[in-house]
């Protein structure tokens, strides 16, 4: 699945129909599901676009549908649609990382612009995601001995330090502080620097 698809989880039909029917008419490509558990048994990693989600259905809530795509590692933007004014649901998605949170019954206007944001979100973090698989790419390139070199340039340490700690001559530190640069397609240090920060900044924290 390649293009953007608004993914509709809701027990209730007339509600699957009606929000299939307006997206449709948007341009919007749609799929619907009538429970968490039909689309947590269905859902793959590269799907993309958004999820419309149900906070309240007969049995997997939508609470819980969003915890399983989370420990499945599923960044599916979440815009939770609900009949019930349940803040403290409310709380629980926005925190758990929802993108929206809406009340039935919808209002088309916010809707629209809801499924626009969390696509445009959508679409920056898979950029971002892009960009860093290719850099973590170039690393898996280098040498044990390239990659200790790296650490060590990107710490600000001198050749001649590193030579030092690595029992090898500042001549042979450039040569492989050169093949490491080459790999990593970057033409300076501050280039480099950046690539591997943007690395650091992006790992999840525990």
């Amino acid at each position: 699945m390649t293009d953007p698809t608004i993914f509709i989880v809701d027990d209730d039909a007339s509600v699957r129909d009606s929000l299939s029917l307006l997206l449709g008419l948007k341009g919007y490509a749609t799929r619907s599901f009538a429970s968490a558990e039909d689309f947590l048994s269905t859902c793959q990693p590269d799907w993309h676009g958004c999820l419309l989600l149900d906070i309240r259905m007969p049995g997997m809530k939508g609470l819980e549908l969003q915890q399983h795509l989370i420990s499945r590692q599923i960044f599916l933007p979440i815009i939770f649609i609900t009949g019930h004014g349940d803040v403290a649901a409310t709380r629980a998605a926005l925190k758990a990382g929802a993108a929206d949170f809406l009340e039935k019954p919808l209002d088309d206007r916010l809707l629209l612009t809801a499924i626009a944001d969390a696509l445009k979100s959508s679409a920056h973090q898979r950029d971002e995601a892009a960009v860093a698989q290719e850099i973590m790419d170039r690393i898996s390139r280098l040498t044990a001995r390239e990659r200790e070199v790296m650490e060590k340039v990107t710490l600000g340490e001198p050749n001649r330090e590193i030579a030092r700690r690595l029992g090898i001559s500042p001549r042979t530190v450039e040569v492989y502080k050169a093949r490491m640069m080459e790999k990593m397609r970057t033409q300076s240090l501050p280039e480099l620097v950046r690539l591997v920060l943007s690395i650091k900044t992006s790992e999840p924290s525990d």
